[in-house]
């Protein structure tokens, strides 16, 4: 498979608190990875370095063929979605006129951002702003997003919270949508079960470093 992220020896630090260490990754195209963890444990600031947001403290590699650290990576982030704990959404606009915004944004047709809020079970409220709308609503509207920007590299950060679980298969369509184009899915969680249930192998942080889900001993330490 081609490797749409490799990390090797990865480090970060967050002020003084080593928060990853030693850390090895590569996911290939077409593949979904599940990473375990506990609030704590780093999964959060791994997302961060592989959307290029954080730079490492130590080691390296690429993301969507472009060098973490260099000036490169302003390329391929239109590329990459990531969906966080913090909602992507303007407060003010609607959920149509954020959906449209990022349609005009990425050349997508309007079409293609109501046809978003639909999948999403939004469409009765394309017309309220983002502000007065509900933390579920809220997430089934940032995972319309990722079918309107269809990014080749999509981070998923504990992407069933918040959700009720009638909508819960709303994260699996969006995640197998990117898998279909040919591109790679990093989802974060310390929900086992579903996640096993969504990812083509699983692994775990433990002290700062990815191991096989299972055989290492997860530890609490900085998100």
């Amino acid at each position: 498979m081609e490797a749409v992220v490799t990390v090797a020896e990865l480090g970060v630090d967050l002020g003084r608190t080593p928060v990853l260490r030693g850390l090895d990754l590569v996911v290939g195209a077409g593949e979904v990875v599940g990473i375990l963890g506990p609030n704590g444990s780093g999964k959060s600031t791994l997302l961060r370095v592989l959307a290029t947001l954080l730079p490492p403290t130590a080691g390296g590699g690429s993301v969507l063929g472009a060098r973490l650290s260099s000036a490169a990576v302003h390329g391929v982030r239109p590329s990459i979605g990531l969906v966080g704990h913090d909602s992507g959404l303007h407060p003010r606009l609607t959920l149509a006129e954020n959906l449209r915004y990022l349609a005009v944004l990425t050349g997508r047709p309007d079409e293609q951002a109501r046809e978003a809020l639909d999948v999403a079970g939004l469409a009765r409220a394309a017309g309220r702003r983002a502000e007065q709308c509900s933390q579920g609503m809220r997430r089934r509207a940032d995972l319309a997003r990722i079918l309107v920007t269809e990014p080749s590299l999509l981070l998923l950060d504990e992407p069933h919270a918040g959700l009720d679980r009638s909508s819960f298969g709303l994260v699996d369509l969006v995640a197998q949508g990117v898998r279909a184009r040919g591109g790679a899915v990093v989802i974060v969680s310390h929900d086992s079960p579903r996640l096993a249930s969504l990812a083509d192998r699983l692994l775990e942080l433990d002290a700062g470093r990815l191991v096989p889900a299972g055989t290492g001993m997860v530890s609490e330490g900085p998100r």
